[in-house]
């Protein structure tokens, strides 16, 4: 940090003396702090000369940690990539709050593995951040469940330093495998309340926060979060205070990215419950048959983007898809129960904005996204379909049965 790197140049001096002399005690290790937070930004991408995002929700950040009284032991660890790479930290300082680098690096690819392990090794890493309970926060563009390079698929953060990188879901996994449990991840990013990709991370944390359309252009309320941020086991009341946030000036027409009216939606899922949801969807698919291109028009889809286009996914509702996949009314309410279990918050607003379309309905939706394969002979929906097979979920859930 640099505050840090000042103190010791002026006094590592004195200090080694005092050490020489022997007649103080040695320091006390570093006390664990109640809660990190880890705020990832790699914004060096199309989002950054958008609208300044990255500096509007730094203040919302400053504007999160003055309003708690004590932050001694919590600890805000930003990192934000928008072309100048660097770590910060946002204190409370006796009602002051301070913004701090801890590093600078050289130009990156921040969605690089090893890019990303560095970051988390600097901020999990080190002993002054160890705590009781950890949160993380991943902001950029996303685009669901389906590897890069296939077109706009399974992927997290978008970098375009030297031309333009992608962080796979399972890349990510990596990283966080070798981090600590997480309270909750959040995705402050598009289309990433998917099943698919909370099941995948279903270890890493308790809780998993997403957005499953695309997300406003200003993004998450950061300051509508505090103090939840730093609570254990508050991932819902942080859903609820950034949904209140758009909620409250929604007008269901077009807006502006510095007057959102046009509304958001956003989910949480309880990891804890996602093992027993595969497990439902399992018994409930069983013996099922499914025409995948009248599910895939009759469906809602989150995505608006145009079919057939090189942008364009498919995350269709799950909550519908099941409804239509399965007949027998008590499976299926037995199947809506250990959804509702995983799925502990659910907040929209009545229509939300796509890039797209504008203003879409949002009445059949119901907050957790699931692939539909497509029936197209293409390279691309092929590619797609052999990708989709190497989920965790589709095994878990025995996909293949139904011919996916």
């Amino acid at each position: 940090m640099k505050t840090k790197l000042y103190l010791l140049f002026f006094f590592v001096f004195p200090l080694f003396m005092s050490a020489c002399r022997g007649d103080d005690p040695i320091p006390d290790p570093p006390v664990d702090g109640k809660r990190t937070v880890l705020v990832y930004m790699a914004a060096d991408n199309s989002i950054n000369p958008l609208a300044s995002f990255t500096d509007g929700d730094l203040e919302e950040l400053k504007a999160g940690m003055a309003s708690i009284d004590n932050t001694s032991d919590m600890h805000l660890l930003v990192y934000i990539d928008t072309g100048f790479p660097r770590l910060i930290e946002i204190e409370n300082k006796g009602g002051t709050v301070v913004e701090t680098i801890v590093k600078e690096y050289e130009d990156r690819n921040s969605c690089g593995v090893a890019e990303t392990q560095e970051v988390f090794n600097d901020v999990f890493g080190n002993s002054l951040y160890k705590a009781e309970s950890y949160g993380l926060i991943y902001w950029s563009h996303g685009e669901g469940w389906i590897p890069t390079p296939l077109p706009s698929t399974r992927w997290i953060g978008n970098d375009k330093t030297g031309g333009g990188h992608y962080m796979n879901i399972e890349d990510l996994k990596l990283v966080l495998q070798n981090a600590p449990h997480f309270d909750f991840i959040m995705f402050d990013a598009c289309f990433m309340q998917s099943v698919e990709v909370a099941y995948e991370l279903r270890d890493c944390c308790d809780y998993y926060i997403g957005f499953p359309a695309e997300n406003p252009g200003p993004g998450a309320a950061y300051d509508r979060m505090f103090p939840f941020i730093f609570q254990k086991g508050a991932a819902v009341e942080m859903a609820i205070g950034t949904f209140a946030a758009y909620d409250e000036i929604y007008t269901g027409k077009i807006g502006s990215n510095s007057n959102w009216t046009m509304g958001t939606a956003i989910d949480v899922l309880k990891s804890s419950e996602l093992e027993n949801l595969a497990a439902a969807t399992a018994n409930a698919l069983s013996g099922v048959t499914a025409d995948r291109e009248v599910l895939r028009s009759s469906v809602f889809d989150y995505d608006q983007r145009k079919v057939g286009s090189s942008y364009y996914v498919g995350y269709y509702d799950f909550v519908e898809m099941m409804e239509k996949l399965v007949v027998d009314e008590v499976v299926l309410d037995e199947w809506k129960q250990a959804y509702d279990a995983a799925s502990v918050c659910w907040k929209k607003t009545p229509m939300i904005y796509s890039m797209s379309v504008g203003m879409f309905s949002m009445k059949r939706a119901n907050g957790v996204s699931h692939y539909i394969p497509s029936t197209a002979t293409s390279a691309a929906a092929q590619a797609a379909n052999a990708a989709y097979r190497s989920t965790s979920w589709y095994s878990a859930v025995g996909l293949a049965r139904l011919g996916w």
